[in-house]
């Protein structure tokens, strides 16, 4: 899930504690090849201007640009319309695509542009918080923020968004199909959303606006009860968590409930610098690549979590938020309440190559801390609640709540 998409990071309070491999930009998202895809994907950009036809019997890659350029002297000489595409990007996107892995994505120097400018925290956009439907590959909207031009204009949560400008989205990566939705300020995007409450399709105009992310809320609740509610882990959350937690702390907060539902993931290094507050000295999670190289993340002994805490998740909590459940769980810090979470427990890596485009990458499948890869499987709460979408109480925040009261011993 992201804030149509966004994972950004500030500069660190503290220098932080992970090797080497996790310097890099890591997404706990859940999404290997490494470098010798990016000397392939190169290669083919190579042979495709090299104007070189190559013998066949060598690598499939060297196959494929023998055969495109045998494709290219024909169109060249017979094809009727203008060859004015993006040969190229629509060439290295389909090989990229090959891998058949939905989370390992080509993006060319304009989308990464605007994929990394959504890290500042502060984009121009819509202003949903959105997460790819796997049933359907549409983008599912989780929160339309109230103040945003997206709400404004009509959409609510549950929406399903199926087209942006005319086109279809299904088979389409997140990151992607956001940066088509995200523009220039004043601008507008139109968008075709499927509401299945009405059983309708329908097109919405948006003008684009700055949009200020909002990632953490929260309340003081009766009984003294704190409620920190987090939709994702992007650079700003670490902060916004922080503050939160010390104004409940400084009302006086008795216990603690995390709400973590349909927060479907962000930056692991985020996520991991939350947890640095709330676990004791140990092993936060660790990830493992295809070859076996492990590198850990730990918390230190600081710990300002000293009350009793529940962590409430449904199926849409996934990645970074699995990581953040598990680790709560297996420390026994948190009950955990809610629903079976949604199972992605894979890393991507992004990797910019020298032209300004770049490649995400699925390099690694992390563990919590005892050890255990929660991937298609997802994490099983300690009390089990479902959520009915008819009902006006929220039941499993009353759980939560429950929970925590009987280890204050209320």
């Amino acid at each position: 899930m992201s804030e149509e998409n966004i994972y950004q990071i500030p500069a660190p309070k503290k220098e932080p504690k992970r090797g080497p491999a996790l310097r890099g930009l890591f997404f706990a998202i859940g999404f290997a090849a490494g470098a010798g895809v990016l000397f392939l994907a190169v290669m083919i950009i190579i042979g495709i201007f090299g104007g070189r036809l190559l013998q066949r019997g060598g690598s499939d890659v060297e196959n494929a640009v023998s055969k495109i350029n045998a494709i290219e002297q024909i169109l060249k000489k017979d094809f009727l319309f203008d060859m004015d595409v993006d040969t190229e990007s629509g060439i290295v996107k389909g090989y990229v695509d090959s891998f058949g892995d939905p989370y390992t994505v080509y993006y060319t120097p304009e989308e990464y542009k605007d994929l990394m400018e959504s890290l500042n925290g502060t984009f121009s956009g819509i202003g949903v918080l959105v997460q790819k439907d796997e049933a359907t590959g549409y983008i599912r909207v989780v929160r339309p923020y109230e103040s945003a031009p997206a709400y404004a204009a009509g959409m609510r949560e549950e929406d399903l968004i199926t087209k942006v400008e005319g086109e279809d989205i299904s088979q389409m990566d997140l990151d992607l199909a956001v940066s088509k939705i995200r523009g220039e300020t004043g601008t507008e995007v139109t968008v075709t959303v499927y509401r299945s409450s009405e059983n309708r399709t329908f097109d919405l105009s948006i003008t684009r606006a700055v949009i200020n992310v909002e990632t953490v809320t929260h309340e003081m609740l009766e009984n003294s009860i704190g409620y920190i509610s987090m939709n994702s882990f992007d650079g700003v959350t670490y902060d916004q968590y922080m503050e939160a937690f010390s104004d409940l702390k400084a009302q006086g907060m008795k216990a603690l409930i995390v709400d973590i539902r349909s927060n479907g993931g962000g930056r692991l290094d985020i996520v991991a610098d939350i947890l640095d507050r709330m676990l004791p000295e140990g092993v936060i999670t660790y990830t493992e690549t295809k070859d076996g190289k492990k590198d850990y993340l730990y918390s230190d002994e600081a710990c300002d979590l000293d009350v009793p805490t529940a962590v409430l998740v449904n199926g849409y909590s996934a990645s970074a938020s699995e990581i953040f459940t598990g680790a709560m769980q297996d420390y026994d810090k948190a009950v955990i309440v809610g629903t079976q979470t949604f199972g992605k427990g894979i890393v991507q890596t992004i990797m910019q190559l020298p032209d300004g485009s770049a490649i995400k990458v699925t390099t690694s499948r992390y563990y919590t801390p005892n050890g255990v890869c929660i991937h298609e499987v997802g994490i099983t709460p300690d009390v089990v609640v479902e959520q009915p979408a008819d009902s006006e109480e929220d039941l499993q925040l009353q759980a939560a709540i429950d929970a925590v009261t009987e280890l204050m011993g209320n």
